[in-house]
């Protein structure tokens, strides 16, 4: 058997190695790990595998097959896909047992069969016992974040997951979701922190723990008015619900769980006013917000049917397969999906206007979140002050005044608020009919 040398063993690695010609197979190794090592034959399999020592200087040397790349295996009880990050952490426990003079293969065979605390069963433990007094909203995404971004980790058991093979799922998700990959982390090693004191988990330590940190960059993101123009005219083309939810998105400036979650009884009866309950605030304070008479068009328009309170309901279709009614008591998701067609929409548009080809049209770069700044930075460019503008976007800290001036200040402005945001609905309308120039380079602050 031929050796080609030591390399990072990762997925593309590994999919590129081919065996040496004229050679039916040879062993490529990890820089990192000893012994741990990918047998590339000259058919294209490819088998992970630990090359090990047992007893000492003099010892015998054995080799424990981890599995070929990229196939679906029973592993500690549930299917498994054998990635390079998994077989490396499969490669370091059997290390483990080799430092303990035990032979992993010995150990594989004689393995007891038993019900396996996985990864998934602690999440969903943790869910259930340690966040009962979380907010609502923290107790449906932190577990949501874990699944969403560990899904190979959860049928393994939670015992057997090592920080090196987090460590690489980590860096893989971390450039491209640098926010969501940092809470997905830190609600991992929360549950786990929980799970070792309080279901006595047989595990060295949390595989979570002294990972590289990420900053949570603000973003800066402004949008031009050409660009606002082309948000509002894609929101029209875009079919319900998303299409009229996009257009309170701008107009309301609300945040995006707190609108799709609107209810018809937080309105008033002449959609005049929106009453957010402190329940569903992100700071815990009821939230008064002024629609104006183009919210109040949307509003008229959009169907209550299906005897939902929301307004936002979402579909079966979204949902699945429910009992009669489930759909009616949730709230519209999916906004990915709803951002990509309304990105299309104005690259569409952008692609007409200019007379070039859609594939030589860039595309938008924001996210719905950038509307809140948008309309905050606007606002003081039409001459609303920014305590003004602090309210209407809610961001009044959730506590207690202890001041008559903080009395003052957290409760006052409704008068002007209302204004402004007739004065910010104008401009909207305004940017949105006036004749599509090109969109300006992205403006920051």
């Amino acid at each position: 058997m031929t050796k080609a040398g030591q390399i990072r063993l990762t997925d593309t690695a590994v999919k590129a190695l081919k065996c040496l010609p004229g050679k039916r197979e040879c062993l490529v190794f990890d820089d990192r790990i000893p012994g741990f090592g990918v047998r590339v034959m000259a058919s294209g399999v490819k088998t992970f595998l630990l090359q090990y020592q047992l007893g000492g200087r003099g010892g015998w040397r054995e080799r424990y097959a981890i599995g070929r790349h990229m196939e679906t295996r029973m592993a500690d009880g549930a299917p498994v896909v054998v990635t390079a990050a998994w077989a490396r952490a499969e490669a370091e426990r059997a290390r483990g047992l080799v430092r303990d003079g035990r032979s992993p293969n010995t150990a594989r065979a004689s393995a007891p069969k038993q019900r396996l605390y996985t990864f998934a069963r602690l999440v969903d433990d943790w869910r259930a016992e340690a966040l009962t007094r979380a907010s609502p909203r923290y107790r449906d995404e932190a577990p949501a974040s874990i699944r969403r971004f560990f899904p190979e980790l959860l049928p393994r058991a939670a015992s057997s997951l090592v920080r090196a093979q987090v460590r690489e799922i980590v860096q893989a998700h971390a450039p491209d979701a640098p926010i969501g990959t940092r809470r997905a982390v830190s609600a991992a090693r929360a549950a786990f922190n929980w799970a070792l004191n309080e279901r006595d988990l047989k595990a060295g330590a949390n595989p979570f723990e002294r990972l590289d940190r990420w900053t949570e960059e603000s973003r800066q993101r402004v949008l031009t008015d050409a660009e606002l123009g082309e948000a509002w005219r894609a929101a029209l083309a875009l079919a319900p619900p998303f299409g009229p939810f996009v257009q309170l998105l701008i107009l309301t400036l609300q945040r995006r769980s707190e609108l799709a979650g609107m209810r018809w009884d937080e309105l008033a009866p002449d959609f005049s006013v929106w009453t957010l309950p402190a329940r569903r605030a992100k700071n815990n304070e009821a939230h008064l917000v002024h629609l104006v008479e183009a919210a109040r068009e949307v509003l008229r328009r959009l169907p209550r049917g299906a005897g939902s309170p929301l307004v936002f309901p979402a579909t079966r279709s979204r949902i699945g397969a429910r009992a009669a009614g489930g759909s009616a008591a949730r709230p519209i998701s999916g906004f990915s999906d709803a951002k990509e067609r309304l990105l299309a929409q104005i690259r569409a548009e952008r692609a007409q206007r200019r007379s070039l080809p859609l594939a030589e049209t860039p595309a938008p770069d924001w996210r719905f979140h950038d509307l809140r700044r948008t309309g905050v930075t606007m606002m003081a460019r039409l001459g609303i002050s920014p305590g003004v503008a602090d309210r209407i976007l809610n961001h009044v800290e959730g506590r207690k005044a202890t001041t008559i001036a903080e009395v003052y200040q957290r409760h006052q402005f409704l008068p002007e608020r209302e204004a402004a945001m007739e004065i910010w609905a104008g401009h909207v309308l305004h940017v949105a009919t006036a004749d599509a120039p090109d969109a300006e380079a992205p403006r920051r602050g």
